[in-house]
C-alpha cells in the first residue's frame, strides 16, 4: 500500500509566460501527472480504455507561494489525504530544492460510466482500494 509519491519534473518552455514564469494553470497539471505516476507505481491506471469506471475531479484548489521558472527542476509530492467509500482526496506540494512553491488539494470520485446512462458514484473497487492508504500529514 502506498500513500505518497514523489514525481520529479523539469519546467518546459511552453509552460511559461513571456517572463519565463510558469503559468498558474500548470500546477494542477503537475499534480495530475504525479497522480497518474502514483497509480502506475502500484500497477494501475486511472483510465482504463473501454472501462466502465471513471474518476472525475470534483474539487481542486491551489495556493501559490513562489514562482517556478523555465528549466527549474522540481518535485510534485502527492499524498493520499483520505480514502472514502467513493472518493479519494489528495494533497500535493510542488517543491524545488526544499522550497515549497505551491500547495494544493484535489478530490476525485469513482463513477460508473455506461453508454446512454447518467454517470453515478460507485464504491471504489477493492483492487484499487487495496493499493492505497492515507499518508501521514506532511
Amino acid at each position: 500500500m502506498i500513500g505518497e509519491y514523489r514525481h520529479a519534473r523539469r519546467v518546459n518552455f511552453y509552460e511559461t509566460d513571456a517572463a519565463g514564469i510558469v503559468h498558474f494553470s500548470w500546477y494542477p497539471r503537475y499534480m495530475e501527472e504525479a497522480e497518474h505516476a502514483l497509480w502506475r507505481s502500484v500497477g494501475l491506471t486511472i483510465h482504463e480504455r473501454g472501462g466502465e469506471i471513471g474518476w472525475p475531479r470534483v474539487a481542486l484548489a491551489f495556493d501559490y507561494h513562489a514562482p517556478l521558472r523555465f528549466e527549474d527542476e522540481f518535485e510534485a509530492v502527492i499524498r493520499i489525504a483520505d480514502i472514502g467509500r467513493t472518493s479519494i482526496r489528495y494533497t500535493c506540494d510542488i517543491v524545488r530544492g526544499g522550497e515549497r512553491i505551491a500547495s494544493g488539494s484535489m478530490t476525485i470520485v469513482c463513477v460508473e460510466r455506461r453508454p446512454g446512462q447518467t454517470v453515478r458514484a460507485v464504491e471504489i473497487p477493492s483492487e484499487v482500494a487495496a493499493c492505497f492508504q492515507a499518508a501521514e500529514p506532511a
